[in-house]
């Protein structure tokens, strides 16, 4: 069904018709309810602070029954956040702090313990290629400026080996 032809099934329903049907919606699929639970009840504070404690834990995860925990270093988990936070409308400044959040509790654990996955670096320049991407695209690039040098800055500091690429990323915005 197009959109077009939806739009015209929604405007021959009465509003008794249009309220069960949204009813109905909220009720049989869970991303419906999860919508409208934001919609009414924006909690993007809360939201951020769960992101936050999710990212930080697969770096740096919570000791249990007194035995450490092997990080998990999930990349995957920031990005499911922030593809949710995009579906539900987010603040863009909200998504790009985790987009910068994520990339840099995972330079400070590769400060702290030496990773030697190639993959891990590549995905860090990714995640963070998109981040300035979609600052750009938001219009809030500025505002984040000083986070996005500070991890290049730490990206050639830690000497990662694709330090150049981050470095190119910056180049492209300061002219």
């Amino acid at each position: 069904m197009s959109k077009r032809d939806l739009r015209k099934y929604l405007t021959e329903l009465n509003k008794k018709q249009l309220e069960e049907q949204v009813l109905a919606l909220y009720e049989k699929f869970s991303a419906v309810k999860t919508y409208y639970d934001f919609v009414f009840n924006p909690k993007e504070d809360s939201l951020l602070k769960e992101c936050k404690i999710k990212i930080y834990n697969e770096y740096f995860p919570q000791k249990t029954s007194g035995k450490a925990r092997k990080p998990k270093m999930r990349r995957s988990v920031a990005h499911k956040y922030i593809k949710h936070f995009i579906l539900l409308g987010v603040d863009p400044f909200v998504i790009g702090d985790v987009m910068l959040y994520s990339i840099e509790i995972a330079q400070t654990f590769s400060a702290e313990r030496l990773v030697k996955q190639e993959l891990f670096y590549k995905s860090m320049f990714n995640s963070f290629e998109q981040a300035v991407l979609f600052m750009i695209a938001n219009g809030i690039l500025n505002e984040f400026k000083t986070r996005i040098s500070a991890i290049n800055d730490e990206a050639v500091r830690q000497n990662w080996f694709n330090r150049e690429e981050f470095t190119a990323i910056i180049e492209r915005f300061e002219y």
